[in-house]
């Protein structure tokens, strides 16, 4: 019997409730009796399900069906009855809407728009991509616009990376927890993640020395999500050499670094692919993808995103163009570098005392919580309570043990919804007796 099959029935089980959030699992032995397969198979099983994010295994505990994504309405909800979204970041601020219609505009004037409607490749534009390389330029670095693709978002570009540098079955280092999504990308593509060890600093140069060989690193030097932290110049340097003189592609997520002043990774390494796009720059709805690719891979990369069906819209390019030409594009930068600050600010007044791991540029941060709270417990007290929050094993790599933490993303609330939720929060940590065990 297939293994995705029996993952299947276990999903629909936990998709029904009769599996709820909580539910220790059997030992994989166990399991495989139950269901008459292989207890390899049943292993296989198991890891299908951490991988959608439906259990986690905790080490000498077991395996346990995690919170369920759908949150209860409660009297914390933002007005219109929506949940107070703490799980997910979308830094559109209200008043941006009406500057990027007024930029839209000249992007939809018929002569425009005609030569906007038609298809585009995924090397942009001459005029795309000396736009990008403008909106990517910091720290004193700015990308050759010879350098620059185009994908529809940046998880496209991530794909599209991953794919062109680490074949089927080689191995991926990436920060022992990292973006939910590369997890994702790479069980896709059959690659096999390495986790590498992080300090303050993010990932250290012995973890890469020690890790064996590997076909590229992923790494978030700006900002990490979820752990929010940003690599010093120090350690930016010595990252830098261990790659040079290892050999290794450097796959950088620079999606946060437009919050960012520092110079990127990349502009020490120079051979990868450097990715960014506009979901948070300017919005999630109208994005593009950013690949920074060292000249002797861009034929490739390029061939990659195009047969996987990752290629920009043209129409996208277009706006993009227009939003570095009119000056939209800084001032929506300059209002979330101060929206980012002061939610931060927020964030640290109403959860004083508490262990947590932020930067006071970013839109999220990391909190280990304290004892007996359970993270997957915690998620769950908070959907109660209408707020929707990320655990840490969400974002931990196997065979790295699930952290007893939660990512807090701070964006997409009004403020005072925001203030209402870290209230309710940070009262709920307090608690010494969780109650939902």
């Amino acid at each position: 019997m297939d293994f995705r099959t029996v993952a299947d029935r276990i999903a629909q089980d936990i998709a029904s409730g009769r599996l709820g959030a909580g539910t220790r699992l059997p030992t994989q032995r166990q399991f495989a009796r139950q269901h008459r397969i292989a207890v390899s198979t049943a292993s296989r099983v198991y890891a299908e399900l951490v991988r959608r994010g439906l259990v986690v295994g905790e080490v000498g505990r077991g395996t346990f069906v995690r919170a369920a994504p759908a949150v209860a309405e409660s009297a914390l909800a933002e007005p219109g009855g929506a949940r107070v979204d703490l799980e997910l970041n979308f830094p559109v601020l209200p008043e941006h809407i009406g500057v990027i219609a007024d930029s839209m505009r000249a992007v939809l004037r018929q002569d425009v728009l005609a030569s906007a409607l038609r298809s585009v490749g995924v090397a942009g534009t001459p005029a795309a991509r000396e736009a990008a390389a403008g909106l990517l330029a910091r720290g004193g670095w700015s990308p050759r616009p010879a350098d620059v693709i185009f994908a529809g978002n940046g998880r496209q570009a991530i794909a599209g990376a991953v794919a062109a540098l680490v074949a089927p079955g080689e191995r991926l280092g990436v920060e022992h927890v990292t973006y939910a999504v590369v997890k994702g990308i790479a069980a896709r593509l059959g690659v096999v993640l390495v986790p590498l060890a992080t300090d303050e600093w993010g990932v250290t140069p012995d973890a890469v020395r020690s890790a064996g060989p590997l076909g590229a690193v992923y790494l978030q030097p700006a900002l990490h999500n979820p752990l929010g932290v940003s690599m010093s110049a120090t350690r930016r340097t010595e990252i830098a050499e261990v790659l040079r003189a290892k050999g290794i592609p450097l796959i950088e997520d620079a999606i946060y670094g437009f919050l960012h002043d520092d110079p990127p990774l990349w502009s020490l390494v120079e051979h990868g692919v450097l990715v960014d796009s506009l979901s948070k720059r300017i919005a999630p709805g109208l994005s593009v993808g950013f690949a920074v690719v060292t000249p002797s891979l861009r034929t490739h990369v390029i061939n990659t995103i195009r047969s996987g069906g990752w290629a920009p819209q043209h129409l996208a390019l277009a706006a993009m163009t227009g939003w570095s030409a009119d000056g939209t594009a800084a001032r929506l930068l300059a209002d979330k570098r101060a929206d980012a600050r002061t939610r931060q600010a927020l964030a640290a007044q109403h959860l004083a005392g508490f262990d947590i791991q932020s930067d006071p540029r970013a839109y999220h941060l990391w909190w280990r919580l304290p004892d007996p709270w359970r993270a997957d417990t915690f998620v769950a007290a908070a959907a109660r309570a209408g707020i929707a929050i990320t655990p840490g094993a969400s974002f931990a790599v196997p065979p790295t043990q699930a952290p007893q933490a939660v990512r807090l993303a701070l964006a997409s609330p009004p403020l005072p919804a925001l203030a209402a939720a870290l209230t309710h929060l940070a009262d709920l940590a307090a608690t010494q007796e969780p109650g939902l065990d």
